[in-house]
């Protein structure tokens, strides 16, 4: 298995300009098609009936899922995201302290992140992320969004990268250590192609609320709008 350190390369960094530059509201690759989720059971309101099998959807990968929020919140946010993707960036530095204020932090969204890696340098900063140590993961990743043009958009993607997590603590040798992780790296395969293929994500950021998916970054305005409803249906 090759891992990502072996794979970093000029076409690595410069692969995510594509992405953020095209006029859509997410990131995708050649390598995944779409096709249209089973339809579960309709629900007494169309426009929140899941498109996937929550309970299916719900249970963990491999990897452990990095949460935020309270186990019984009414709505359930999981987000497939790729750090390399600059819509997913730009909601984790417009909208995601907006959520994470507004709705977590109130007990009113439980909220779950898992990596969609979109090409070798996402996987490398989906590593480091993983490796950052217990309460970490989502410092790490909101270090990475918000510098993410520092280190993904450069002809030396490993030098920019290893320079970006020495802020958060990292050494040449942890760095090191980290993207030889094979384990891990053959987890993250392994959920990404699960969600390819039994959730249908073809594209990043992706969101399941209460099981229904929203693709596409969106503003904090456009957040609230999504929400409302699936809060509404939880109080009655």
């Amino acid at each position: 298995m090759t891992m990502p350190l072996s794979l970093f390369s000029r076409r690595a960094g410069l692969v995510l300009g594509f992405g953020s530059l095209v006029g859509l509201a997410g990131c995708n690759d050649s390598d995944t098609t779409a096709k249209a989720p089973e339809k579960p059971a309709a629900s007494a309101n169309p426009a929140l009936e899941p498109t996937v099998n929550v309970a299916e959807l719900m249970k963990p990968g491999d990897l452990k899922d990095e949460v935020l929020g309270k186990a019984d919140a009414p709505v359930t946010i999981v987000e497939y995201a790729s750090m390399t993707c600059g819509h997913c960036a730009n909601f984790h530095t417009e909208t995601f302290g907006h959520l994470k204020e507004k709705y977590i932090d109130t007990g009113k969204v439980r909220y779950i992140f898992r990596e969609f890696p979109l090409d070798p340098l996402a996987f490398a900063a989906a590593l480091l992320a993983r490796c950052a140590g217990e309460g970490k993961f989502f410092p790490m990743i909101d270090l990475l969004f918000k510098q993410q043009r520092n280190w993904a958009y450069t002809e030396k993607p490993e030098e920019a990268l290893l320079a970006t997590v020495r802020q958060a603590g990292f050494t040449q040798e942890s760095f090191n250590t980290c993207l030889q992780d094979q384990a891990s790296y053959a987890s993250l395969q392994k959920g990404r192609q699960r969600a390819s293929e039994v959730f249908k994500v073809d594209s990043t950021p992706s969101f399941f609320i209460n099981g229904r998916i929203e693709r596409g970054a969106m503003s904090p305005a456009q957040l609230d709008k999504i929400l409302a409803p699936h809060l509404a249906a939880a109080t009655k």
